[in-house]
């Protein structure tokens, strides 16, 4: 700003306040400056500072058009890991900084996926033109391994790696954590068999294999907005991921496509969440008549086994609706059961796409959702196929079960023993004693 005339300098923050702590500085550091180094200033207050030679700071917050028409020599990004929008912000900003324009992007580390994170490990690779530079607590001269231990009595382990050590993976709140990711994403995701599909983004790991049964679980997205359409092929039994969908149709063409998928993989059990417009994709199924879309009572939006095996005549509970309700008391079933299948290791995920989608999905407040900016579509759907496999098919199978040991009960019957088991009794069940004499019944059962 001293020695070039028409410097434009943009400060973006989570906040104006924010903002304008790095040109108070700046502010400071030009009252200290000896007089024969000052330039003249004709702009002076809390959120900018311009000089006479057309060179200027200004402090703004991170709205969407932050940066745009601004010819910028210089945006400085402050505490770029919270700000929400700023990949829209980013490129907003890019039309201004091509013309020879510089970046800086500063921030304690806030979890890993978001673009902050993106852009640290885009310079390590060089696959970006930035240079890194990492202030961990260990560099500061009056900081000895006392004072770390002390923070982290004070902040807590994630906290203090966060705010000390410069830690991306043990900073941050995703719900999964985050070192279960990355175990996840260098010993279990691989690189699909097969990118397909009219868009090449149905990924197959595994083929049908004919002796195993499948479900493919689907978040509906309308097909023109921020959001996808996505779905998973789950082996059952295994509880294994052997392919995935992420990608943008509209409801008709993806009913049609699920339809397709899930005939292909052994006519498989077709869950869609049904949230506003995913009725749309279930009635374009249902008109296909799929026979395998899976209905859900409205006694499975909570685990009772008791209930959910023997109070099936109660009028309420006989009522079944298509898809999965993804509602306030389900959603925290299916967040706890995803967290559950993580943290027991108990679940195989191929997907790259799904683990990244994990890293950025956070706790904000006590809500689960994924970062502002970024998707959860492949998150929920996964959780819905985890939360059904663990209710709504294993009470499937008990009732299976009973049924089975009735029909062998039945199976098995000889003289002497009962359908269910245990003896006959000595006497004709079909007769009566009629004034003192037998009187055969069974012709009221002809």
């Amino acid at each position: 700003m001293l020695f070039n005339n028409d410097f434009n300098c943009l400060v973006i923050a989570t906040k104006q306040e924010v903002a304008k702590n790095l040109v108070t500085k700046v502010r400071y550091m030009n009252e200290n400056l000896p007089s024969w180094l000052k330039q003249t200033t004709v702009e002076d207050n809390k959120l900018s500072l311009r000089y006479s030679n057309g060179s200027q700071i200004k402090a703004t917050s991170s709205s969407g058009d932050a940066g745009r028409s601004e010819a910028l020599s210089l945006l400085v990004f402050d505490e770029a890991a919270f700000i929400d929008n700023i990949e829209e912000i980013w490129i907003s900003a890019q039309s201004t900084l091509s013309t020879g324009g510089n970046a800086i992007i500063l921030s304690t580390p806030n979890g890993v996926g978001n673009f902050f994170h993106k852009t640290w490990v885009g310079a390590e690779d060089e696959t970006n033109s930035f240079n890194t530079i990492r202030l961990h607590w260990s560099v500061h001269p009056e900081r000895d391994q006392s004072w770390r231990d002390e923070q982290e009595t004070l902040l807590g382990a994630k906290g203090a790696a966060q705010e000390c050590d410069c830690d991306f993976v043990s900073s941050g709140d995703t719900v999964i954590e985050p070192q279960l990711l990355q175990f996840y994403k260098e010993t279990y995701c691989q690189e699909p068999l097969e990118k397909t599909g009219f868009d090449g983004n149905l990924w197959k790991w595994q083929y049908p294999d004919y002796n195993k049964s499948y479900m493919i679980v689907a978040d509906v997205a309308r097909g023109d907005g921020g959001d996808y359409s996505a779905c998973h092929v789950m082996d059952v039994e295994l509880a294994e991921q052997v392919a995935e969908y992420k990608g943008k149709l509209d409801t008709k063409d993806f009913g049609n496509f699920l339809v397709a998928l899930a005939t292909e993989y052994n006519n498989a059990l077709l869950v869609v969440e049904n949230a506003n417009i995913g009725w749309a994709v279930i009635q374009q199924v249902i008109d296909r008549d799929y026979k395998n879309l899976f209905y859900m009572s409205k006694d499975l939006k909570y685990v009772d086994v008791e209930h959910q095996l023997h109070n099936k005549y109660r009028a309420e509970e006989r009522g079944m609706v298509a898809g999965f309700s993804t509602t306030s008391k389900t959603r925290p079933l299916i967040i706890s059961k995803l967290d559950d299948y993580f943290r027991e290791k108990s679940v195989t995920v191929r997907s790259a796409r799904l683990v990244d989608e994990l890293f950025t999905f956070i706790w904000n407040g006590n809500r689960a959702e994924a970062m502002k900016g970024y998707n959860d579509d492949l998150v929920m759907a996964f959780s819905i196929g985890l939360w059904v496999r663990d209710t709504a098919l294993r009470l499937r199978q008990e009732g299976i079960d009973l049924t089975k040991q009735a029909l062998g009960g039945i199976g098995q019957a000889t003289h002497g023993t009962a359908v269910y088991g245990g003896n006959q009794p000595d006497h004709n069940p079909w007769s009566q004693k009629i004034n003192g004499e037998d009187e055969d019944l069974t012709w009221l059962i002809r």
